[in-house]
C-alpha cells in the first residue's frame, strides 16, 4: 500500500487507518495527495506495474469553483503562508478540535496545482478499463471541498462512500 498525504501535510495515513485497502496493490491518497495517487496509478499502468484498488480520501475537487475563489485562495497564502495554513487545517478538522499535524514545505505552486486540477473522466475511464477499482471517501461536513460536487462526479468512475457527519479527514463523533 501506497499512502500520498494532503497540501502542506505529512504521515497522515493513520487517520484513515478503518478505510484503507492494506494490500500491497493499493494505492491511496488524501486530498491534495488523491490527485499524486492517480498520478501514480497512471504512472504504475503505464509500467505494467499491478495495481487493484485507488482509494481517494476526501479527494481535492475545486472544478467546480470559478476563478475568483481561486485567486483569493492564492493571494491568502502569498500574503501569510501561516496564517493561511493554519486557517486551512482548522477547516479540515471542523467541526472537531484540530489535532497535531506534521507540516511539509508545499508552497503556491503546489496549491495552484491542486486549486487548478481537474479531474478527466477519461483518465478515470482508463483507469477502470485498466481493471483498477476506485474507491472514494467524502465527509457530508467537509469544509474544504464540496463534497456534494464531488459525490456526484466520481459515482460515475467509483465506489463513493459519503459520510454523514464527517469532516475533510473523515473524523466522526
Amino acid at each position: 500500500m501506497k499512502f500520498y498525504s494532503g497540501f502542506t501535510l505529512r504521515n497522515k495515513e493513520k487517520c484513515f487507518d478503518r478505510y484503507i485497502n492494506k494490500s500491497n496493490y493499493t494505492i491511496c491518497g488524501f486530498s491534495y495527495g488523491a490527485i499524486k495517487a492517480l498520478k501514480d496509478v497512471q504512472k504504475h499502468l503505464r509500467d505494467l506495474k499491478r495495481v487493484d484498488t485507488l482509494q481517494l480520501f476526501s479527494p481535492a475537487f475545486f472544478q467546480n469553483k470559478d476563478k475568483k475563489f481561486k485567486k483569493m485562495q492564492i493571494l491568502g497564502f502569498e500574503k501569510n503562508r501561516d496564517l493561511y495554513i493554519d486557517n486551512f487545517i482548522n477547516a479540515c478538522f471542523y467541526p472537531h478540535p484540530q489535532k497535531d499535524i506534521d507540516h511539509n514545505e508545499d508552497g503556491i505552486d503546489e496549491l495552484k496545482e491542486l486549486l487548478f486540477y481537474e479531474w478527466s473522466r477519461d483518465e478515470l475511464q482508463e483507469i477502470i478499463k485498466s481493471g483498477v477499482k476506485i474507491e472514494v471517501y467524502l465527509g457530508q461536513k467537509d469544509k474544504i471541498i464540496d463534497a456534494v460536487a464531488a459525490k456526484e462526479f466520481f459515482l460515475e468512475f467509483s465506489t463513493v462512500t459519503y459520510i454523514k457527519d464527517a469532516n475533510h479527514f473523515l473524523q466522526i463523533k
